[in-house]
């Protein structure tokens, strides 16, 4: 396992790291243990999860499976976006900030988080009050770095100034999709990173499951696939809708540049992240131990020159083929804020 530096923090984690979004509700706790195990076991010591995965239950699992070796991993785990419609319990202010870091220590059982971060940008609350909260946190012991998830270059860019200003933490990560048919993160963000001394962690390697190669255009998804209990929810991973043809055409155009590398390819999927001098470490999402086999089975793979051209142009640097694998959609695009008031 390689492992690599966490920003200028001297703390070092692995190039793959183990996520829990599924542990606790579409992952049984026995089996997400076993998975934890098998991971640090592999290697892995950085794990990511969140105070919004299965309700704080992939928090709750994580603490139990890690407690008698917590000094041998890296914890990460966000806040902000919990599911809750009470008032003033899902923000970035100081009240909700300090509030959520203390139930996520009882829920993992541990005395500090290494690395916390913020899981969404927030409109109407100024990273002055943010980054003054998790600044004194970081003072008292609780955490001891800050990233963000799902930040645009610019808000990088703004946090960054204004931990200068006040002298205070800066954030040091930043957790982004990424992968062949997703690059939009190389167009800046990439940048914003290498000229900040960002680290950043990529997700959903396989963008939701379609670079695993098993789903065709025009043709239904298996029964157990994700696309088809998801069918309804999920429309960029249906195969069969109309709309969707051009982005599996890409994806079968992939499909046939493994195949001719003899390669896999989920395996070439996961592989291209890594290939990018900015990303510090891919998350991987499984959620059976089937599927953390595969990923570390395919985890020494490397992808040559041929192979990175190719895939260059089959899908240019920095675009993304499908808008609807946008995570998150900002304030700013709602109707309201694009339209000019006509009275």
């Amino acid at each position: 396992m390689e492992y690599r530096y966490l920003g200028k923090t001297g703390t070092k984690v692995s190039a793959f790291a183990l996520g829990g979004s599924s542990f606790g509700s579409r992952t049984s706790e026995e089996d997400s243990i076993k998975m934890i195990d098998e991971a640090l076991d592999f290697g892995i010591n950085l794990i990511d999860t969140s105070n919004r995965y299965g309700n704080g239950e992939s928090e709750r699992i994580i603490g139990k499976a890690i407690k008698a070796r917590r000094q041998n991993v890296i914890l990460a785990s966000k806040f902000g976006a919990e599911a809750t419609h009470e008032l003033n319990h899902s923000s970035a202010s100081r009240r909700s900030i300090r509030a959520a870091v203390e139930q996520s220590l009882l829920r993992l059982q541990t005395d500090y988080i290494d690395l916390y971060q913020l899981h969404l940008p927030f409109e109407f609350v100024a990273y002055e009050e943010i980054l003054l909260t998790l600044n004194d946190l970081v003072k008292e012991g609780k955490i001891h770095h800050i990233g963000t998830s799902n930040h645009l270059g610019w808000q990088m860019v703004q946090a960054q100034a204004i931990s200068d200003r006040y002298h205070i933490q800066r954030f040091v990560s930043e957790q982004t999709p990424y992968s062949m048919i997703n690059r939009q993160m190389e167009f800046e963000l990439a940048e914003v990173a290498k000229q900040y001394d960002l680290s950043l962690f990529v997700y959903s390697p396989l963008s939701g499951g379609l670079l695993t190669g098993k789903y065709k255009a025009g043709q239904a998804a298996l029964s157990d696939s994700r696309a088809a209990t998801l069918k309804g929810y999920a429309d960029a991973l249906n195969p069969e809708l109309a709309e969707n043809e051009y982005k599996f055409k890409i994806i079968e155009k992939l499909q046939q540049l493994a195949n001719g590398a003899g390669i896999l390819l989920a395996d070439m999927a996961v592989a291209f992240t890594q290939n990018h001098p900015s990303v510090t470490s891919t998350l991987w999402g499984p959620r059976t131990s089937e599927q953390l086999k595969a990923y570390i089975a395919g985890a020494e793979l490397r992808l040559g020159t041929d192979v990175l051209d190719a895939i260059d142009a089959i899908v240019p640097p920095g675009k993304r083929i499908d808008d609807k694998e946008q995570t998150w959609s900002p304030e700013w695009m709602s109707a309201e804020r694009r339209r000019r008031h006509v009275s």
